[in-house]
């Protein structure tokens, strides 16, 4: 673990370029003791990889790294463990370490990423919010970034339906960012999921480390879902990523008027799976994590089922037609929030069904 866990602190050495350098010496610790000379010979190590693998004491202290995460309560995995991720294990470019505040279980293989903007508009924070709610009730572990906008709403959904989520960040998990969500990441951490990082614990974010990020998240996940973006945003490097890996892409429409909308739109031009609900994702993929649970029922059309007060207050409102969230607040006389949630409740049931532009309509 001490030569793996120096062979990952070094400067300008990723995974790809340590796995050459595995092959050719068969572990961690041969590595480290080999000399210039035969280091140079291994594909993409020039003279300055080879520099710095040889004096690599001068960059790393491994026994205090190791200390520092015990200390922590941060469990360290290598790609030899159960519980990596299977999925982002067979990665070319898995990562040589993960570093685990929180959880992780067997069920965290049954993943689905959702990624989008940081600076979300309402339309994208209730699309992020009905669809992480949804796969997470129906068992689906979220994976996302814990960034601001769209990944701290799609957590924050997972938690509201009891379900696990993982959170992997761009940075060294003492050095969490953004630190405003650092309430969010104890909470996952207490017993709901994991939050989780390839980088030493001290590694500050910046351009590199969020792309590579996006990596683990498109490589751990069955699918990748974006529910908001611009023409140029990070979400879309996860989303190519997600195609590389062989994962489905599945995109949330926009208005065509709105800039948070584009790259969105323009993920469904080139062929990403146009959903508005998380039954749209389930019923693509064809699965389900486990056998269907009794929080995904089926409802015979003859029957209603027992509503709780909220959930039958917004189902009566529902009509006949079809209605907009603002019509249901207005007729209930509810909170947005609470129209929102028992509209995601409502949905899972069976007893409604999504329409494009947050419409509703009774099945």
């Amino acid at each position: 673990m001490h030569s793996l866990l120096a062979l990952n602190s070094l400067p300008k050495i990723g995974p790809i370029r340590v796995r050459r350098l595995l092959e050719r010496f068969g572990d961690a610790d041969a590595v480290l003791a080999a000399r210039k000379d035969d280091l140079i010979r291994v594909d993409g190590i020039g003279e300055e990889t080879a520099s710095i693998l040889h004096k690599w004491q001068d960059f790393t202290d491994p026994t205090t790294e190791l200390r520092e995460a015990t200390e922590r309560g941060i469990t360290i995995l290598t790609p030899d463990d159960e519980l990596f991720p299977p999925a982002l294990r067979e990665a070319y470019d898995a990562p040589l370490l993960l570093y685990v505040w929180g959880k992780l279980e067997a069920r965290d293989r049954h993943a689905i990423g959702i990624v989008g903007t940081r600076r979300c508009t309402m339309y994208g924070r209730n699309a992020t919010k009905l669809i992480s709610f949804q796969l997470a009730h129906a068992g689906f572990t979220i994976v996302s970034g814990l960034a601001r906008g769209v990944d701290t709403v799609a957590h924050e959904a997972a938690l509201a339906a009891n379900g696990r989520t993982i959170a992997v960040l761009g940075s060294g998990l003492a050095q969490l960012f953004p630190a405003e969500n650092l309430a969010l990441a104890e909470k996952i951490a207490e017993g709901r999921g994991a939050v989780v990082s390839e980088f030493p614990l001290h590694t500050k974010p910046d351009k590199q480390t969020f792309p590579q990020r996006n990596r683990i998240v498109a490589a751990w996940s069955r699918a990748v879902v974006v529910t908001e973006c611009a023409r140029k945003s990070g979400s879309l490097i996860t989303a190519n990523l997600a195609g590389d890996y062989g994962r489905p892409v599945y995109a949330v429409p926009g208005p065509i008027d709105q800039e948070s909308s584009g790259g969105c739109n323009q993920l469904i031009r080139e062929g990403a799976t146009l959903v508005t609900s998380g039954a749209d994702i389930i019923d693509d993929l064809g699965e389900l994590p486990f056998a269907r649970p009794a929080s995904l029922p089926t409802v015979e059309k003859s029957t209603l089922p027992e509503l709780p007060p909220d959930e039958a207050k917004v189902f009566a409102a529902l009509g006949e037609g079809e209605a907009g969230v603002d019509r249901i607040v207005d007729a209930t006389g509810l909170p947005a929030p609470v129209v929102a949630t028992s509209l995601m409740k409502l949905e899972m049931r069976k007893l409604v069904r999504a329409l494009p532009g947050f419409r509703y309509v009774k099945r």
